[in-house]
């Protein structure tokens, strides 16, 4: 776990996140406590319970006293829709942004990404 310039709080949310989008951490199970994930990753029990309360901060998991963590319903799909939210502005508008420096219309980088997809 070593995701250069991001804090270690946002790469345990993230690892809890990408989790639940794949499917391994389905909603309304429990999440990894703060000491499994502290444990695992070797890192300071402050630092993973940081990532979760983030989570929690963002609707994705909710707490029950004395119990645990669980991950809430409908956070997949929360996750999936925040993540090509931040897709479209990471990749996409920069993509085409520079096709259009290029000459490209959009039509044209639809069927450059068409030929991709054809790739072996």
């Amino acid at each position: 776990m070593s995701d250069e310039g991001k804090p270690l709080f946002q790469q345990i949310a993230e690892l809890v996140e990408n989790a639940i989008i794949d499917g391994s951490l389905p909603e309304e199970s429990q999440a990894p406590s703060t000491n499994e994930l502290a444990t695992f990753h070797r890192i300071n029990p402050a630092t993973a319970a940081k990532g979760l309360n983030q989570l929690v901060d963002d609707g994705i998991l909710y707490k029950r006293r004395g119990i645990g963590m669980f991950v809430t319903t409908g956070a997949r799909d929360a996750l999936r829709f925040r993540r090509r939210e931040q897709f479209a502005t990471q990749y996409v508008a920069p993509l085409v942004r520079e096709a259009d420096k290029l000459g490209m219309s959009i039509a044209e980088l639809k069927s450059m990404l068409d030929q991709w997809e054809e790739r072996p």
